[in-house]
């Protein structure tokens, strides 16, 4: 295997860490409204994701550098020809994250409930943004011979990457209700397995949709197998979830990011980003690499940064394990 395969995989691998991570940061900002009855409940739910939400988002940027560094070719490609939904995207990211930081510097419901709003809708936003992203990269653009976007700055809309994100939207609605039912304790737990056990099978069909769609358009056996998984896996995930497992239905949960992200990048493989207009115009693994010397010194730097990285990670999951409750949270203080 080329430096340049392995680097594909290294990249699938970083976006599969950010869909799970980030996937249940993006639930619990839209269950907020859904789940929560009152300010305190509302604290609790973003106390789960409090002290990693920002650490999850690291995932994207390492994802979004690596693919700068590794695969130049793709990353003008996908990112210019995505230019307005990235934007969206992005822009949804930021207000997430002020939201988080600024919704109790005043102790007024009308400024928490605007913030609250910013959650969500930022919340909502950027998943879109990631399913749209992702399933144009698996279905391609309309590229032209230089790899440049032909027609309009919204060619990346499409039924496909619609389907993608709504997908994606889907996914995190039911990753953050487990996810809540498996940090918090009380009424919120319970209405969060509820939702889940209730909703979530609906919620997972557009992903199985997409799914299925891939590997029709290129998917091969071995794809498939991987789509049997992620099937399989969600199921597990409702039968332990209605067993009041909800740390074994999460990591089933986690079974199915891994193989959903296998599916499509296994797809997509040995292209990086299809071309609508002619198949001859599609960028691939080779086409796009960076030199094998810019990929060797890539590859060190990630052999002792990864681990690094990865340790201080899982201590801040470590430290931050236990349930919170309604119980655990002061009264609103402003300075």
């Amino acid at each position: 295997m080329e430096l340049a395969d392995v680097w594909f995989c290294v990249i699938a691998v970083l976006w599969l860490g950010y869909i799970f991570l980030e996937g249940f940061d993006f639930g619990v900002g839209m269950l907020l409204p859904v789940l929560a009855k009152d300010n305190t409940e509302r604290r609790v739910m973003i106390n789960t994701i409090g002290p990693v939400w920002d650490g999850n988002e690291v995932w994207l940027l390492v994802a979004g550098g690596a693919t700068f560094a590794a695969f130049p070719g793709w990353y003008a490609s996908l990112f210019s020809g995505t230019y307005i939904p990235l934007v969206l995207f992005l822009v949804a990211l930021i207000g997430r994250g002020v939201a988080f930081e600024y919704r109790g510097k005043v102790d007024s419901d009308r400024w928490r409930r605007t913030w609250d709003r910013i959650i969500t809708g930022g919340s909502l936003v950027a998943a879109i943004g990631v399913g749209l992203l992702i399933s144009t990269t698996v279905f391609g653009l309309p590229l032209d011979g230089n790899g440049n976007r032909v027609g309009s700055p919204f060619a990346a809309i499409t039924a496909e990457s619609l389907l993608g994100a709504v997908a994606l939207v889907g996914f995190a609605l039911v990753h953050g209700a487990v996810f809540i039912a498996l940090k918090t304790d009380g009424d919120i737990r319970h209405r969060a397995r509820a939702f889940a056990s209730r909703v979530g099978p609906w919620a997972l069909l557009p992903l199985a949709g997409l799914l299925v769609l891939v590997q029709l358009h290129s998917g091969a056996w071995w794809t498939w197998a991987a789509v049997a998984v992620v099937l399989v896996a969600a199921a597990l995930a409702f039968e332990r979830l209605s067993a009041v497992r909800e740390g074994q239905a999460f990591a089933a949960l986690g079974v199915a990011v891994v193989a959903t992200v296998v599916a499509l990048f296994g797809a997509l493989y040995p292209n990086v980003l299809p071309s609508t207009l002619d198949p001859a115009y599609s960028l691939t693994v080779a086409d796009t690499a960076s030199s094998p010397y810019t990929l060797k010194v890539m590859s060190w730097v990630a052999l002792f940064g990864t681990p690094a990285v990865l340790v201080y990670q899982g201590w801040t999951y470590w430290v931050f394990r236990k349930r919170v409750s309604t119980a655990h949270i002061p009264p609103v203080h402003v300075p």
